[in-house]
């Protein structure tokens, strides 16, 4: 079966990991034992994982003129996303700067830089959103262009889904175009019984769990998770959510457990773009599973 065509609206961030055995206190200052630069962002990272699910993906979103904008344009390209939209703007990219301690705590600062500079939508950033399937958004860019995007993506008869991180309150015109919402346990406890019951489908990631899915009718389902030997689950959200978009057009059952497959194994891998599986590696995955 052919999969969806998505169109990522989102942000796009350099990553900038510093290892240490422990986290500094206030105003102190400790060697660390490695540093990484990766390709991330809510957006971009699930955008990726859409494609290498599968799914035809257009990405729509900011860099700056900086150093790293390249870098994260050329990730996107490489994973096989449509980046004719990615905008270049004047001034730095947004970045996370994520510091790591031992025990795999941490603490991240994410300065937004060009990601809200992605304001009013273009036409041709419209006639994207119209063409796809499902129109895929978060909370890393300005809400107004999310709810711009969703009511486009509302009129246009495109499936609008949105995974609400970080958790902030909905205004009420991008609630009411939302199809499908994807959040974790304490996003659902963020947002509230009325937010969830305002949306048609809600889907709940539950970890190493699995998913659940309340649809429209009152139906409900729970979706296990495969067994894994898990490594970081850094990516495996994202990796969820992209596979979910790439697989809707399947029914709830089957998307869920695709997408749950696509969150174990991104689970085996270090890093976030770059632990999101290939279908075909989801689909052995499954395969193996079968009794």
């Amino acid at each position: 079966m052919a999969e969806n065509s998505v169109v990522v609206v989102g942000s796009i961030n350099m990553d900038l990991v510093a290892s240490t055995p422990r986290l500094p206190a206030p105003g102190e200052t400790i060697l660390g034992t490695s540093f990484t630069t990766t390709p991330g962002g809510k957006g971009a990272n699930q955008a990726i994982a859409a494609a290498k699910a599968g799914a035809d993906v257009v990405f729509v979103g900011a860099v700056g003129d900086d150093t790293f904008a390249l870098d994260l344009r050329q990730a996107l390209v490489d994973a096989e996303v449509d980046a004719e939209r990615l905008r270049e703007v004047s001034g730095p990219s947004g970045v996370a700067a994520i510091t790591v301690d031992g025990q795999g705590q941490n603490s991240i600062i994410v300065v937004p830089g060009a990601n809200v500079r992605v304001t009013v939508l273009t036409d041709g950033e419209l006639r994207a959103v119209a063409d796809a399937d499902v129109l895929l958004c978060q909370l890393e860019i300005p809400v107004d262009t999310v709810t711009s995007a969703a009511r486009h993506a509302s009129r246009s008869g495109t499936t609008m889904m949105l995974n609400p991180s970080p958790a902030q309150p909905l205004p009420p015109e991008l609630l009411d175009s939302i199809d499908v919402l994807i959040v974790n346990e304490t996003e659902e406890g963020q947002l509230g019984e009325d937010t969830l019951a305002a949306v048609p489908h809600v889907v709940t990631t539950l970890g190493a769990a699995g998913a659940r899915y309340r649809g429209p009718d009152g139906d409900r389902l729970t979706v296990d998770s495969p067994i894994v030997d898990a490594v970081d689950t850094t990516g495996a959200g994202d990796a969820f959510t992209g596979a979910l978009a790439s697989a809707w057009n399947r029914g709830p059952h089957e998307a869920l457990t695709f997408a749950c497959a696509a969150g174990a194994l991104a689970a085996t891998r270090s890093g976030a773009s770059a632990a999101s599986p290939t279908r075909s590696e989801i689909d052995a995955l499954l395969s193996r599973q079968q009794p």
